[in-house]
């Protein structure tokens, strides 16, 4: 029976709730109501429900009733967080009386408008002409958020972002998928966030379902993710998504590494610094005089046996002394009134960039006062907002002096300063030397353009292989690769790499190439001469702890294995194993 013969009820309508994630803190930030028909029933799927709703001219009238729908299915549940509800410009500007509509049903339900986020489909259709967007500049007023969806599928909604200024962006899912391997992806995706920042909104990274686009997209900064594999829409409004982020927040930070990152990993241990603390039955006048002999000394932690309980900082304590009679009244009572009583604590172990977004994220006061830092939750010392930033920018300038243009992967120098803490850390890796075969007549042939595809091709490979959290893909420039594996597995990780390859390079020949297993083109003395297509040799060494001393020792030893593997035919990998005996980690001789 088509369900639109009859009255439309919410009887006809299921609401399923997928959460947002906060990427930072791990908590479900909130949820997005997706509207579902009959079950069973061919318009199950909103895409056909709402499609024949607009095929009988009731698109209002249904997304009205879902959004109904939402709130008081949302509101009944209980559950903390904010709602996200989908209008269509097009139901906006039908309907005149929805905002306030809208609010009133939110506030009936005990829903402040805040909690509430109305998120836009078909943006295009919206100008600053167009009645919608007098409508959403009701909603605003009242309270509501604004969202864009699918941020990224045509120019209307970049053009609708700068002039509308909404609270949330959605990026599209397509800029999500494989965004830990695709190089034009993660740029796309770090040129939202940055415009992000600088506009004041917050972006939602849609469709998120590997475990490395996740770990990607919260390395590039985004502040909310969404997707199946934080959690499947479900009408109870419940997830594991809290422990889909414990588990994946100690991953990898993305498949671009940042040098070293995964034996160098820096965190809030180098920036902090011992402060003696105070008692919380400490008189205001002690903190006062300590503020006094320090001019340097911005905030005192409070702390009791052992536990942070808050923070006290120079200009509200000095602020509130300099009224007339404050000191004389509170001089010799408790600094527990002045202090703050939720400063930032970290744990000495928190990443520098998780502490950065932290910083930035959270309350004001702690760009002012620091930061405490635990372990075990038991107090240390102190950090500051000044130190960080100061840190995050010396790191951003190295990755960018070193990091390839082409692939953005670390080039020559973070490769050595990797090798080189492996070695004084006595760690063993096996050292990959990846060189393409043939690709200089291949570059002569076709062209840079097909060239540079071909090595964006084979860092999209190296890195998709890699552990995240265990090896290390450097490009040492033109087509030369180094993988820098601690991966158990690595030998099979390399005959991995070259089975995609000989796979993955199919799409940079013609048809006719491929079927002769080569092509033609002139040599050097102008003959037409047959060229094999594209291949890949490694070759690698296996490091065990003492055996070499230096990084410019390892490279020598990996260049002399891959010019080993260039004399096999095809994709090929050598591994020396005559003079770097291993110990039993090292996979058996094939």
């Amino acid at each position: 029976m088509d369900p639109l013969d009859l009255p439309l009820s919410a009887s006809l309508l299921r609401t399923e709730f997928q959460p947002i994630l906060d990427l930072r803190q791990g908590r479900v930030y909130g949820y997005e109501a997706l509207t579902r028909g009959p079950a069973g029933s061919p318009f199950e799927a909103p895409t056909a429900l709402f499609e024949l709703a607009r095929s009988r001219g009731r698109r209002a009238e249904l997304e009205l009733l879902a959004v109904q729908c939402a709130v008081e299915r949302f509101a009944a549940l209980g559950v903390p967080g904010t709602l996200f509800v989908n209008f269509s410009p097009a139901v906006l500007a039908e309907r005149r009386e929805d905002p306030q509509r809208l609010l009133e049903l939110a506030r009936r339900h005990g829903l402040p408008a805040k909690r509430i986020v109305i998120e836009l489909s078909e943006n295009g259709a919206i100008t600053d002409a167009s009645p919608a967007w007098r409508e959403l500049l009701a909603c605003r007023a009242v309270g509501f958020g604004i969202a864009i969806d699918d941020l990224g599928e045509g120019f209307a909604s970049l053009r609708l972002w700068s002039e509308l200024r909404p609270e949330y962006v959605k990026m599209d899912k397509h800029f999500v998928k494989d965004v830990h391997r695709d190089a034009i992806k993660l740029q796309m995706a770090k040129a939202i966030q940055q415009i992000a920042h600088v506009a004041g909104a917050k972006v939602v990274a849609e469709g998120i379902e590997g475990e490395l686009d996740f770990q990607t997209v919260r390395d590039l900064g985004i502040l909310y993710g969404q997707g199946n594999l934080i959690g499947a829409p479900r009408a109870a409004a419940a997830s594991d998504a809290a422990e889909v982020w414990s588990r994946l927040a100690k991953g990898p930070l993305s498949a671009f590494p940042m040098p070293g990152a995964s034996v160098n990993r820096v965190t809030a241990r180098r920036l902090m610094r011992e402060v003696a603390p105070v008692r919380p039955s400490t008189e205001n006048d002690q903190v006062y005089a300590r503020f006094d002999e320090d001019p340097e000394l911005q905030a005192i932690p409070v702390v009791e046996d052992g536990l942070p309980k808050g923070m006290i900082n120079r200009t509200t304590l000095v602020d509130r002394f300099s009224r007339p009679y404050r000191r004389e009244l509170y001089g010799k009572r408790s600094c527990e009134r002045f202090m703050d009583r939720q400063p930032l604590v970290v744990d000495i172990d928190t990443s520098i960039q998780d502490l950065s977004y932290l910083v930035t994220d959270g309350q004001k006061r702690a760009l002012t006062d620091g930061f405490i830092v635990v372990e075990n939750g038991r107090y240390l010392g102190v950090g500051g907002a000044r130190e960080l930033m100061r840190e995050i920018t010396e790191m951003q300038i190295a990755a960018a002096r070193y990091a390839n243009p082409l692939t953005l992967l670390p080039g020559n120098v973070p490769i050595a300063e990797h090798v080189a803490r492996l070695l004084s850390q006595g760690c063993a890796f096996a050292s990959c030397y990846c060189d393409l075969d043939g690709f200089k007549p291949f570059n002569d042939v076709f062209g840079y353009q097909r060239g540079d595809e071909a090595i964006q091709l084979t860092a999209r490979l190296l890195a998709a292989a890699a552990h995240p959290e265990l090896d290390f893909v450097g490009h040492v420039g033109g087509d030369d690769f180094v993988l820098i594996l601690q991966s158990v597995d690595w030998e099979a990780r390399c005959r991995e790499i070259l089975a995609r390859f000989e796979r993955g390079a199919a799409v940079l020949f013609e048809a006719e190439d491929l079927a002769r297993g080569g092509y033609l083109a002139e040599d050097r003395l102008g003959q037409s001469k047959m060229f094999p297509l594209l291949t890949l040799s490694i070759g690698a060494v296996y490091v065990q702890p003492g055996g070499f001393s230096s990084h410019s020792e390892v490279a020598a030893a990996a260049t002399h294995a891959k010019q080993l593997a260039k004399r096999q035919a095809g994709n090929s990998l050598f591994v020396e194993r005559r003079q770097y005996p291993v110990a039993s980690l090292r996979p058996s001789s094939s």
